[in-house]
């Protein structure tokens, strides 16, 4: 994308990429499993445009971001993501700014402003609410209980395991699976046959949505062939370990301003007792700044990329409530 400047920068012992565009007040981009700092290629164009400074790096173990031991999930915690995050911004001499989230990146900017509120102005965070901390049960054991062994983040815990059955079904075929899912069950990834891929009988083609090309699935697909998806995984295996890490914050509750954004058919909107958290007081109550909560009709869980137009003028809205950027709100 042209106007996009790339840079790697030495953080906590890795050798993160970041890509950033515009100048202006800061908006940090986090982004989710499975992508890169390119799933926010609209925003960054969008707001850029509009007098912000769109900065996304590819996170511990994506993209063009290296050094990270892809071997040991136990250096895939919130702690150690959140450290990266906050280095990185002593890095570009940016003492406290705007967030965006989507999915782990969204887990993440709960954890940042969880551990590090200083640092955070506001923040627009989509697909996965705030998880308070059960100090009763472990998540894993209580995702099994409820969803079974076969339920996706079930699947990845073994190392290697899915790993294994990626690399049977295709990295770029593996991607499109994942972009263009939109059934609000839960994913679930029977042993040997994920995403009913089967290697006892040929693949049906997999049609792909007007918003996502195939020029954008191969700059995924490219990405990841490159750095496997082990890395995106560990965060998924580092759960139970976050859960351990974070005693601490039981009861802590969010205190930065929230704007809050899911699609109806996201699979995590549907997940089990969510609706009820996310619209009868529990998340209000463990966010006491969160001051809108948007469901998007007929939207699935990549709802940044299915519907830009929108997505970006949520974000310019509730930031410019909070900034006076050069160029003035549409």
């Amino acid at each position: 994308m042209e106007g996009i400047n790339h840079k790697t920068i030495p953080v906590n012992g890795i050798e993160m990429h970041v890509a950033e565009m515009g100048t202006g007040p800061v908006i940090l981009f986090l982004h989710g499993f499975p992508e890169c700092w390119f799933t926010w290629r609209h925003q960054m164009a969008f707001l850029a445009s509009h007098g912000y400074r769109a900065v996304a790096p590819d996170l511990r173990g994506y993209g063009d971001t290296t050094g990270a031991p892809i071997d040991d999930s136990t250096k895939f915690t919130s702690i150690h993501i959140v450290g990266d995050i906050v280095q990185l911004l002593n890095i570009i001499n940016e003492d406290k700014v705007f967030v965006v989230g989507h999915d782990w990146g969204a887990l993440m900017a709960w954890a940042l402003c969880l551990y590090r509120p200083d640092k955070v102005k506001a923040l627009v965070n989509m697909s996965v609410p705030f998880s308070p901390r059960n100090p009763k049960r472990k998540p894993i054991e209580t995702l099994r209980a409820v969803y079974g062994n076969d339920y996706y983040i079930s699947r990845f815990q073994e190392p290697g395991d899915i790993e294994a059955e990626f690399a049977r079904i295709g990295t770029k075929r593996v991607l499109e699976h994942f972009l263009t899912y939109r059934n609000p069950a839960p994913l679930m990834m029977p042993k040997g046959n994920a995403f009913g891929d089967s290697a006892d009988h040929a693949p049906n083609p997999i049609v792909l949505p007007s918003w996502l090309s195939e020029e954008e699935v191969n700059f995924y697909a490219n990405k990841f062939e490159r750095s496997g998806f082990t890395g995106g995984i560990n965060y998924y295996r580092a759960i139970d370990l976050n859960w351990e890490l974070t005693a601490a914050w039981t009861g802590a509750q969010i205190k930065v301003p929230v704007k809050f954004i899911i699609g109806e058919l996201d699979i995590t909107y549907n997940g089990a007792g969510i609706k009820d958290y996310i619209h009868k007081g529990g998340f209000k109550k463990d966010v006491p700044f969160l001051e809108d909560i948007v469901v998007l009709k007929d939207v699935g869980h990549f709802l940044h990329e299915e519907k830009p137009h929108d997505i970006n003028k949520h974000i310019l809205q509730f930031f410019h409530k909070f900034s006076s950027p050069k160029c003035s709100l549409l």
